[in-house]
């Protein structure tokens, strides 16, 4: 009886330790359907990180790894930021383009857009594979390029695909394909080229008209400020499980 209650504190312990999982797809799976801040260990057991899960759009098993919703988070920051994340995984983050790099590099993602406006009004994109720089030998080096394929159209429009196969820019590492410094032009960071049809990391504007602004050209024009963006990704394998 003794080794039984035994047993029974020590398996969850257990369970926690060794259960290490790479993405919210594995939480979701352990059992964990709640939206909300999880622990992720993109590379082994040291690499702990939160990140938020979304439970609850399509199915769930989303690991977001970018949100804007409120202003309370400047985005306008430097490389060596983007390159490890910011924020707070509860409410406006980046989580980090070289564990993005490192997680799309283990499974094939989807990556989901979604965003409102201040009407109210809500729609998204969706793009059926997602990756950065896959080939890469240092993906920093290569610009941790961005590959997007497979639009589809949950009344957004594709404000994505024209940044397909460009290196990521900052203020302080300018790899766009413009003359023009377009992180600094547009206050924010991005995959940038000549310069963009969205601007998900620009300044968060409370629906102000400006190009500066956190915008997605083809649903609302590449100048209306977004009351809220969300990029996230989920394997392609789980999606009907």
């Amino acid at each position: 009886m003794k080794l039984l209650l035994i047993l029974a504190v020590l398996l969850p312990a257990v369970h926690c330790v060794m259960f290490q999982p790479l993405d919210c797809a594995d939480i979701y799976n352990d059992g964990n359907g709640e939206s909300g801040v999880y622990r992720i260990f993109p590379e082994g057991p040291e690499s702990g990180r939160y990140v938020y899960c979304d439970m609850d759009t399509d199915e769930g098993k989303w690991t977001v790894f970018q949100r804007r919703m409120d202003g309370t988070v400047n985005f306008y920051r430097g490389w060596q930021e983007y390159k490890n994340g910011f924020g707070h995984a509860a409410g406006e983050h980046w989580l980090g383009l070289e564990i993005i790099h490192m997680l799309t590099l283990k499974k094939k993602y989807e990556l989901r857009v979604d965003m409102e406006d201040f009407e109210g009004a809500t729609v998204f994109a969706n793009y059926s594979s997602f990756y950065i720089s896959p080939d890469a030998l240092n993906a920093e080096e290569d610009g941790y390029k961005l590959f997007v394929d497979g639009f589809g159209d949950g009344g957004a429009g594709d404000s994505l695909a024209y940044h397909n196969g460009h290196k990521f820019s900052t203020f302080d590492k300018d790899q766009d394909a413009s003359d023009a410094n377009c992180a600094s032009l547009l206050l924010g960071a991005f995959w940038y080229v000549d310069c963009h049809n969205t601007n998900p990391n620009g300044m968060y504007m409370w629906g102000a008209d400006d190009p500066k602004s956190a915008n997605w050209q083809k649903w609302k024009g590449n100048s209306y400020s977004l009351k809220s963006i969300s990029m996230k990704i989920r394997p392609v394998s789980l999606r009907d499980m």
